[in-house]
């Protein structure tokens, strides 16, 4: 996804690739499934490694685009074979012509992105009349987690603090369905769905390490940074418990 691995620790953006390379269109992408066909041209922004955009090849052509050099690398390694089009490209500025695409697709992309006014407004462009518009979203704010300690809250604003200096809202899903129809998209229709993308400890240590490489740099809020990095030391090495994402899926038509 576009720009996801800004802030990880050395070595952890290869870890996080693979966490991305295992999810699927089967369940990522299922709400998009009954708009595909033979004669659907899709593009996919934010591909990453690309293991959802391959399954999205029901559409008779498939253009994926992502900004991480690394995500197109591995993408185009692993999948050698496939039809999909890879390009390096930004949300922001797609290669493509006016009304060039029958669906617009982005999972787990918006609540990186700075400006999403202006990556709508691309899409917009993009899609011909009638087009669908179908994106997936995260939002933190209703993220389930059992035991939520106080050291779970602490070490997640820090989490939420890196996200947002780094341009990106970690709240996305919430604002994504208002926003869409700003954009001037009709029909616009949203499901919530939980789904259990990786443990509670998993989901400990991520954001552990997030911190503490946060914390390796020259970074303002060090004070409130290191205070949440002792809170997810301590998380991580606590009992295990029970971590549900929230995601937003968004289906609109232009």
């Amino acid at each position: 996804m576009c720009g996801v691995l800004e802030g990880y620790a050395p070595g952890y953006a290869q870890d996080a690739i693979s966490m991305m390379a295992a999810r699927r269109a089967g369940d990522r992408a299922a709400f998009v499934m009954p708009h595909l066909g033979p004669a659907v041209t899709l593009l996919d922004v934010g591909c990453g490694p690309g293991s959802i955009t391959t399954g999205l090849l029901p559409a008779g052509r498939v253009i994926a685009v992502d900004t991480e050099p690394s995500q197109l690398v591995y993408a185009r390694r692993k999948h050698p074979r496939s039809k999909v089009e890879f390009l390096a490209a930004s949300a922001y500025a797609l290669p493509l012509a006016d009304s060039s695409v029958d669906v617009v697709f982005a999972h787990a992309l918006f609540e990186h992105l700075s400006d999403p006014a202006s990556a709508l407004a691309e899409f917009r462009r993009v899609l011909r009349t009638g087009g669908t518009l179908a994106l997936s979203t995260s939002d933190w704010s209703r993220a389930k987690l059992r035991p939520k300690t106080a050291n779970v809250d602490a070490a997640l604003r820090g989490h939420y603090l890196l996200r947002r200096r780094a341009g990106g809202d970690p709240f996305a899903g919430k604002h994504l369905p208002g926003r869409v129809q700003q954009a001037g998209f009709t029909d616009v229709r949203t499901h919530t769905r939980y789904r259990v993308d990786q443990s509670y400890k998993d989901l400990a240590n991520y954001v552990e390490q997030r911190l503490i490489a946060a914390l390796e740099q020259d970074t303002p809020d060090r004070d409130q940074l290191a205070s949440a990095a002792r809170s997810a030391w301590t998380w991580s090495r606590g009992p295990s418990g029970d971590f549900t994402q929230c995601w937003v899926e968004v289906l609109a038509t232009k």
